[in-house]
């Protein structure tokens, strides 16, 4: 049995509940959000289910609608934002030499404010009318009570109140951390690239996610007492509130998964980031963006200004470019490692940028009108935050479990689930972009074989269940790595950053000591300086790609 499930075993119940070591509040945040992605998925393949044939009738309209609103939701307040939040709760006090993230006992409160909103939003499938009809965006008026009666939506509302208030307490003890309890030398410009990643994702989660927590409560009070939204404008004033918040988190769900592909990228291939300043720069260009864009989403209304936006949204491609360059020219010249977090890390690469690409096109009115709310959309988002940032996850999964448990996973294993994961998101995914360009509506619970749409969504609904066997594939493989571990060692990777200068798992103040901290990878400068010595030569100077 690995170490990490011998020290949660003696903590007891209480100690597993109130423990305030920021890796135990990690760890029981992915495992909860990894919950809620079953639950999600289960969704996802009733969806698929429905759609697989012309007028199959598996659920009713009404059903259908619930189904598409929790699956969306599930996936994004409840999996895929925690997610990202919690592996900077992990990592973050390790990556910049602390022995405990700020405010311990405030980052605990704010995953059990998630927790209780997972369950609280759940809880509306126990009442009559189910948990309403209006999407993961809860557009008025179709949140509203005579689209949405009875207490299920009002369940959904305070569960997502809830569970962002949750992920912005636990942000802010990220952000907190790096900006108070860095090491010795630990410069801003000496931060690891999963860190820059994590402090421009809590500059957003502050930002926007305080919008979500005020537009819900008002969707609360129009649902119940009304005058919030009820004039001409009012659904165009909750769009603008809920977008605001709505692109920046499609961030949050997606820069720290860069900062784990370029941490796998950089480690994988033996050489320091390329373009270490630039990446730094960009990630902040990118966040002043971010709050820029959000009425793209709007164009179709004739209520934003669409030019302004249209080019706010298109200047997006150039931090993008800049990171995905410093990515590329890292792995130019690398002795690269082929390993599973490596594999994920490469997929991650081709396949966010189809969801980049397609995010452009969707930036620019003229062709937005035409694709905009069919299902073209949704291959898209899901490109971006499946194809995309879930591969990420998973490359920093792989790359971090031994630090987490202090055991590897199989190889083997981990190259099956990757494999049949590429294979199933692509297969479901891209027929979605053809089924949109022709029309295919979003929130279609039924359609007429006359429409042409069957064989593709066959083909969708048959990746979906690849997709569901490559999730089991991973949970095998992290059984069986659980019950007959291969202990890692401290640094199994030969890592850069200071997490590998700790036991794995680490103690519960992280470290006994720390290197000298002159660059973002100190651990390769040790090792850097040690093979100079061992040659004879004298140490080269942290040269300046490793400054910054």
């Amino acid at each position: 049995m690995s170490t990490a499930a011998v020290s949660i075993r003696s903590l007891g119940l209480v100690g597993v509940i109130g423990a305030t070591d920021h890796k135990s509040i990690a760890r029981r945040t992915v495992v909860v959000a990894f919950a809620f992605f079953i639950a999600g998925g289960i969704l996802a393949l009733l969806i698929r289910t429905q759609l697989a044939t012309p007028s199959t009738g598996l659920v009713g309209a009404d059903a259908f609608d619930a189904l598409f609103t929790m699956h969306g939701s599930t996936m994004i307040y409840l999996f895929l934002v925690p997610t990202a939040i919690a592996l900077g709760v992990y990592l973050v006090p390790l990556q910049v030499g602390a022995a405990e993230i700020a405010g311990p006992r405030l980052c605990l409160t704010g995953f059990w404010l998630y927790v209780s909103g997972g369950l609280v939003m759940w809880s509306g499938y126990l009442t009559v009318d189910g948990p309403g009809a209006a999407g993961w965006t809860a557009f008025d008026p179709l949140s509203d009570s005579p689209h949405s009666p009875g207490v299920g939506m009002d369940f959904w509302i305070f569960g997502v109140m809830l569970a962002t208030l949750g992920c912005l307490v636990m942000a802010s003890c990220v952000l907190g951390t790096i900006v108070a309890r860095r090491a010795p030398g630990m410069t801003l410009l000496r931060l690891a690239p999963f860190t820059w990643t994590m402090l421009v994702t809590c500059l957003m989660v502050i930002v926007s996610f305080p919008v979500l927590v005020i537009a819900m409560a008002l969707l609360w009070i129009q649902r119940d007492f009304g005058g919030i939204f009820d004039s001409t404008g009012g659904p165009i004033a909750y769009q603008n509130l809920f977008w605001f918040y709505g692109h920046p988190v499609v961030y949050v769900m997606f820069f720290p998964f860069v900062g784990a592909v370029a941490e796998v990228v950089s480690v994988h291939s033996g050489r320091r980031l390329f373009g270490y300043r630039p990446f730094a720069i960009s990630l902040l260009a990118f966040t002043a963006l971010s709050t820029s864009v959000w009425a793209h989403h709007m164009f179709t209304t004739g209520q934003v200004a669409n030019r302004y936006f249209a080019l706010t949204s298109t200047a997006l491609a150039v931090p993008a470019g800049i990171e995905y360059f410093d990515l590329i020219a890292t792995l130019a010249g690398g002795r690269i490692r082929l390993r599973t977090p490596m594999l994920f890390a490469l997929a991650f690469l081709v396949q966010f940028l189809i969801g980049g690409l397609t995010g452009i096109l969707l930036g620019s009115p003229p062709l937005d009108y035409d694709v905009h709310n069919t299902y073209f959309v949704i291959a898209h988002f899901h490109y971006a935050l499946f194809a995309g940032s879930l591969f990420g996850c998973f490359a920093g999964v792989y790359h971090w479990f031994p630090k987490v448990t202090g055991v590897m996973l199989r190889e083997r294993l981990g190259r099956l689930h990757f494999w049949v994961m590429t294979l199933g998101a692509n297969l479901t995914f891209f027929p979605m972009f053809i089924d949109g360009w022709e029309g295919m509506r979003r929130r279609t619970d039924s359609y007429p074989a006359s429409a042409g749409w069957q064989t593709l969504n066959d083909l969708s609904t048959a990746g979906a269940g690849v997709i569901a066997i490559s999730v089991v594939v991973f949970v095998v493989n992290v059984a069986r790595s659980l019950r007959d571990p291969e202990p890692a060692g401290p640094d199994p990777w030969d890592g850069h950053t200071l997490e590998w200068a700790t036991s794995s798992p680490p103690p519960r103040h992280n470290f006994a000591g720390l290197p000298p901290v002159r660059s973002p990878a100190p651990l390769l400068d040790l090792r850097e300086a040690a093979t100079a010595r061992s040659v004879g030569d004298s140490p080269t100077p942290i040269h300046a790609e490793a400054a910054g």
